[in-house]
């Protein structure tokens, strides 16, 4: 049993949940409470491989085996409509062969999908590589595949109409026709006064983008949701915590995604809020910042604080952890759910 997801209060230390709620509210015209949640982000197919130790290089590694619904930004989507927000959008891109499929699965989680079909590229495919006996901890072979082409094309001012807040995937910035609609969303949402987040996705390919680059392309966020790797890359600072205050002063708020750690919110250069770990079974933790992000989203509509919206993002991670794939429970159509190995 591991520690996932975080729950529980605050320390004095830093801050108060006030001044981080006022933090996280601030340079917004919006009230909380009210409006969609519109999901800017990949859609994929993820093959999830749990192993028992190290693959052995040139012959058979016995596995478990699944094909499941995935993608950052359709998990954010899912685990936001899950977590009671009752108007969540998603708009992404996928291969024809397996449109139908990932909209009926969004559509089961309660989100209302916006999928653009591809004529001449298939689904994304994330293998994840989940070993067991190693905290669940995973590797990631990815072929983006159509959410890498996910382009200005795709995206209309319109598709804010009634959106209270918007979340970019931050797979989006490792192609140039992403960039491009990045660009393209956030002067739209700055246009009408809609607060924008954005989780950096990738320490590896963050680390290929660059970080100038990366701040560079996100000016203009009210949040930021990075995790250890990525806030330390972002800053060149060893400390997460540090590099947190640091983020914080260049966008209003900015949430640490610690997993076994805890999470901590910071907002002008300080930490406002520390949320600590609770126990979870671990069985996979591909989307555990997925889950974090949706439930951290839906609780800010819902008119919560900061720190008390990061505590309901915690528990939304420490259920992802228990379940294999990115999404929550209770999908109906899972293509490929029988486990081989």
């Amino acid at each position: 049993m591991s520690d996932w997801g975080m729950s529980g209060r605050t320390g004095s230390r830093g801050g108060t949940d006030e001044e981080a709620e006022q933090a996280g509210r601030a340079g917004t015209d919006k009230e909380p409470g009210g409006g969609a949640l519109l999901v800017v982000g990949d859609v994929v197919t993820d093959v999830v491989a749990r192993h028992r130790g190290p693959p052995s290089p040139g012959t058979d590694t016995a596995a478990v085996i699944r094909a499941v619904p995935g993608g950052a930004g359709a998990n954010v989507a899912c685990w936001a409509a899950h977590r009671g927000l009752a108007d969540v959008l998603l708009l992404g891109r996928v291969g024809a062969e397996a449109a139908a499929w990932h909209a009926r699965e969004l559509e089961a989680c309660g989100v209302r999908p916006r999928l653009v079909v591809d004529p001449d590229a298939p689904t994304g495919t994330v293998i994840c590589l989940v070993d067991a006996e190693a905290s669940a901890e995973r590797t990631f072979l990815t072929d983006g595949g159509a959410s890498l082409r996910l382009a200005p094309e795709d995206w209309s001012p319109a598709l804010l109409d009634g959106v209270a807040r918007l979340h970019l995937s931050g797979y989006l910035l490792f192609s140039a026709p992403g960039r491009a609609l990045v660009t393209a969303a956030l002067a739209d949402a700055r246009a009408r006064h809609v607060p924008v987040s954005l989780d950096p996705a990738s320490a590896g390919f963050l680390a290929t983008l660059g970080t100038d680059r990366f701040l560079t392309l996100t000016e203009g966020l009210e949040v930021l949701l990075p995790s250890r790797d990525e806030a330390c890359l972002l800053t060149g600072l060893p400390d997460p915590e540090e590099a947190a205050r640091v983020l914080s002063r260049r966008v209003p708020l900015v949430v640490l995604k610690q997993g076994a750690r805890g999470a901590l919110v910071a907002a002008a250069g300080a930490v406002r809020g520390r949320v600590p770990a609770l126990p979870a079974d671990v069985r996979d933790t591909t989307g555990a910042g997925d889950a974090f992000t949706g439930a951290f989203l839906a609780a800010l509509l819902g008119g919560a604080g900061p720190v008390a919206a990061a505590r309901e993002g915690c528990r939304a991670g420490a259920s992802a952890v228990g379940e294999v794939g990115g999404r929550p429970p209770g999908g109906e159509d899972r293509r490929g759910s029988g486990e081989t190995g």
